[in-house]
């Protein structure tokens, strides 16, 4: 099963960069692949959300469950339904002097044995990609708010 881990090092402080990355309902604000998150169920420290993402013109949904860990600075995921059979990970921000680490994790598995071979490949390309543009785009807005 491919498994792909990208981090960035932000400028700011970890309260503010946490609220921007655990506002998943505003990502398609700032990040153009993605069509849509909506926030299906919410209770204390869990959300159901679908999302809805373009990726090179092929339209990739899923619903998710999102678990915060605020004092610890993590949200974990898992894939409900959706295109692939298994997508899930985490986001961990932690403290480095006056900036942040975030980092993101995605393991995920295509759910056809016969094609693996041949696509899992190309998918962690695109899904290390993608990853690493969410990353940017966040950077980038948590940056310029300074």
């Amino acid at each position: 099963m491919p498994y792909v881990e990208v981090n960035t090092t932000i400028r700011g402080d970890i309260s503010r960069i946490w609220a921007i990355v655990s506002d998943m309902a505003s990502y398609p604000k700032f990040m153009p692949n993605l069509q849509s998150v909506t926030i299906e169920e919410r209770s204390d420290n869990t959300t159901v959300s679908k999302w809805v993402s373009n990726v090179d013109g092929r339209v990739i949904a899923w619903r998710e469950r999102d678990t915060f860990y605020p004092d610890d600075y993590r949200i974990e995921y898992a894939q409900l339904s959706g295109d692939l059979k298994k997508f899930e990970g985490k986001w961990q921000l932690s403290s480095n002097g006056d900036a942040v680490n975030v980092l993101l994790t995605v393991d995920f598995e295509f759910g056809a044995p016969m094609l693996a071979a041949l696509l899992n490949p190309l998918l962690k390309k695109k899904v290390r990609e993608n990853s690493a543009g969410m990353l940017a785009a966040i950077k980038k807005l948590c940056e310029e708010a300074q």
